[in-house]
């Protein structure tokens, strides 16, 4: 069931929307002040619809708030209809801004458009391809024709990098500093060389990661 969180101080429209919502089954969170919204915010929330003029500050804020948080999904709500207010809400990660007054059915298709467009962006985030091979990041898995492979931890981060690069190129030095010094390991460039090696054993196609000599590697189609 779709979460949605209203921030929204106006009776009557806080009413109307919830009605509405809860006879689509969503279920719905609401809050009439940022103070409040502050308090009952969760980051497993779906959509937020926001209304911009709160009785404690500015929807813009909570919008920051948020962004800084999680990525969620931002509706906003509001009679201010000026083009740089639009422009503001829209380039602070505002999904989409809706002026008042407005046609509940209107809504519920800009809730619905919003929430598609996000499930395929994270959809497309989460599964790298190039040509015969697939990795499922949330599944920490990665697939040759569709037979799953397996890998080390360390081929598995290598691969990740170069899938999430493709087609650009990757120094020595930036594969390094991303694979193994965050865990404070010391790895040589040797290490690399071989799990570089290994990798492409088993993906058994070399032609798929180019080396780039005196520089480093890249994936290509």
């Amino acid at each position: 069931m779709i979460k949605v969180f209203l921030i929204e101080d106006d009776e009557t429209i806080t009413l109307g929307i919830k009605s509405f919502l809860l006879k689509n089954s969503y279920t719905v969170i609401h809050a009439e002040n940022l103070e409040k919204a502050r308090e009952l915010f969760k980051t497993d929330i779906d959509i937020i619809l926001l209304d911009l003029n709160l009785p404690d500050g500015s929807g813009f804020d909570f919008c920051r708030y948020v962004k800084e948080i999680k990525d969620i999904p931002i509706i906003f709500l509001t009679v201010r209809d000026e083009e740089c207010d639009i422009v503001k809400g829209l380039d602070m990660g505002g999904d989409d801004y809706i002026t008042k007054p407005f046609k509940l059915s209107v809504l519920h298709s800009r809730i619905s458009a919003v929430l598609r467009r996000t499930a395929k962006q994270q959809m497309q985030e989460d599964v790298l391809w190039c040509g015969d091979i697939k990795m499922i990041k949330s599944q920490t898995k990665v697939y040759k024709n569709n037979v799953e492979m397996k890998l080390t931890t360390g081929e598995y981060k290598l691969l990740q990098q170069l899938l999430e690069n493709k087609n650009r190129t990757l120094t020595r030095e930036v594969l390094l500093e991303k694979l193994w010094d965050i865990n404070g390991e010391f790895v040589n460039d040797n290490t690399l060389s071989v799990a570089m090696k290994r990798l492409r054993q088993k993906l058994k196609n070399h032609i798929i990661i180019k080396t780039v000599r005196g520089i480093g590697y890249r994936l290509e189609e």
